[in-house]
């Protein structure tokens, strides 16, 4: 093998190599500029955490023989609850976007035409969004953990081994959401038909299969008995729980991770461009 062939496979090698990061910067790109999602996410996740620890904040000025202080772990708790389920809806609002953008905008057929790997522009959407995702929910969990701890007063504070454990659990369920809505959008290629779909299956049906005692084991195929089964147990105690062996609750994960995005990149590998 002479030394300029030996160049050029390396320069091809390297070139493959950097060409990954470059797609996902490039989707992280097309998601920031959609301000519109950005900035819908931002209000599910952090403006209502502000509104919630300034009204309690003001609460207990005005009143703190009635009013706690805003912090402690039952406000964290509270807080918890409600920023769960809006970081589903922003993840599956972003996953969708991700799966179905370039088709609705136009531009897939454009993509492909490049010569790039399907498989690779379908694979540069997960980490992509994730990092769009985690940073938006993130900071909304920052206003939820500073103010719960910062503002416990004469309450019990949450300790920093729980909130490094929420916030890991948190960003589990929001990655899940988005790697579900990102699956079905690239399948059936319509994001406002995903929002209904995984919106409705996430944040009403399988609530409502948890509770349904006559289902029995059925339920511990459900993604929310396996994402419930590992929450926090210091802030959500009394939420109702199935109870599941570590390894039947890392195997239902796995595969509500997997499916979805297998399902995804095969329909994008054979999608008429």
């Amino acid at each position: 093998m002479s030394s300029t062939t030996l160049t050029a496979e390396l320069a091809a090698t390297r070139t493959q190599t950097l060409r990954r990061p470059r797609l996902v910067s490039a989707e992280l790109l097309k998601l920031r500029k959609r301000r519109g999602l950005v900035a819908t996410a931002l209000a599910l996740t952090v403006l209502p955490m502000i509104i919630a620890y300034t009204v309690l904040l003001v609460l207990h000025a005005v009143n703190p023989g009635k009013h706690g202080p805003a912090g402690g772990l039952d406000n964290l708790s509270g807080s918890m609850d409600l920023l769960t389920t809006l970081s589903v809806v922003a993840a599956i609002l972003i996953g969708a976007t991700l799966g179905a953008g370039d088709l609705s905008a136009g531009v897939f057929r454009e993509l492909v035409v490049t010569g790039r790997s399907r498989l690779a522009l379908f694979g540069s959407r997960v980490p992509a969004g994730l990092a769009l995702l985690w940073t938006i929910v993130g900071a909304g969990f920052a206003v939820t953990a500073i103010g719960s701890t910062v503002f416990a007063g004469s309450l019990e504070a949450p300790s920093a081994g729980l909130v490094l454990e929420t916030a890991a659990w948190l960003g589990l369920v929001s990655g899940l959401a988005l790697v579900l809505a990102l699956g079905v959008s690239s399948a059936i290629g319509s994001r406002g038909t995903t929002i209904g779909i995984v919106l409705g299956w996430q944040i009403v049906a399988v609530p409502v299969l948890l509770q349904v005692k006559t289902l029995g084991s059925f339920r511990e195929a459900l993604l929310g008995a396996a994402t419930n089964d590992l929450a926090p147990r210091a802030l959500f105690d009394g939420a109702p729980r199935i109870a599941m062996s570590l390894v039947a609750t890392v195997a239902v994960i796995v595969v509500w991770a997997v499916l979805p995005l297998a399902l995804g990149a095969w329909r994008t590998a054979t999608r008429d461009a």
